[in-house]
């Protein structure tokens, strides 16, 4: 029988799920949003629910379930819709610098001036 994963919403996340108004097509969620919640074997994501009801610590609005492949379904009032894992895009690591600047390179053609000494004029 397939498992599912439960991801559950933070509490001061709820509030703003259940007052959002209903948006069709896939639920982008982030991860950061969400703890997890322990497993539940079933058949469907709606198995899950009616196995969770009556348990200690049922489904709420806003809730995930992942499932063996990965699969996500966020439990929403009009039943569980897709969502997919909206991730940070990791910025590009700079490449780091082959070879140091040599001093003498970066002051050829210039003429040295003492470092501290203040110019009257």
């Amino acid at each position: 029988m397939p498992s599912y994963r439960v991801h559950r919403l933070k509490d001061h996340l709820r509030h703003p799920f259940r007052s959002a108004p209903h948006v069709s097509g896939t639920a982008n969620v982030k991860p950061r949003d969400y703890e997890p919640g322990g497993t539940v074997e079933s058949s469907s994501p709606y198995a899950a629910y009616f196995a969770l009801k009556d348990s200690e610590a049922p489904l709420e609005l806003g809730d995930l379930l992942e499932a063996e492949d990965g699969s996500l379904r966020i439990y929403k009032y009009v039943g569980f819709d897709e969502a997919r894992w909206i991730l940070p895009e990791l910025k590009p690591e700079a490449p780091p610098n082959e070879t140091p600047p040599n001093e003498t390179s970066l002051n050829e053609g210039t003429e040295a001036k003492p470092v501290g000494v203040l110019a009257t004029v």
